[in-house]
């Protein structure tokens, strides 16, 4: 699995909703309201954690090339106020959950989204 090591702060999408929720409700900006993962997790990290939470023996190389993110140069996609649940919690979550687990028990990729979560 080739992904990139630009520095991201993915987020759930449970929090991105509590956050557009409480931008409807209050006094406009006038501008952007920035949220992000109370961490900065590369993607290449992510796919390791994931990986190796699920029990998939893929390696993961890191691509400066691959994928979206690698068009993306320095820290632009960080900043912005935290969110507060880290990826891997996430992550160990969505494992328990059986909605989550193929017939085998064992954790269904397809079913979920690691970009949509925080570190």
């Amino acid at each position: 699995m080739r992904l990139p090591s630009t520095p991201i702060q993915p987020i759930s999408s449970a929090e991105v909703a509590a956050a557009v929720a409480e931008a409807a409700t209050e006094a406009p900006l006038g501008g952007a309201r920035e949220v992000g993962c109370p961490e900065v997790v590369p993607p290449d990290e992510l796919g390791r954690i994931t990986l190796a939470a699920t029990g998939d023996g893929r390696r993961v190389v890191t691509d400066e090339t691959a994928g979206l993110f690698a068009a993306v140069k320095g820290d632009v996609l960080t900043g912005g106020r935290p969110a507060t649940t880290r990826y891997r919690d996430w992550l160990q979550s969505r494992w328990r959950d059986p909605r989550h687990q193929g017939r085998s028990g064992r954790h269904n990729p397809a079913s979920s989204s690691a970009a949509r979560a925080c570190t």
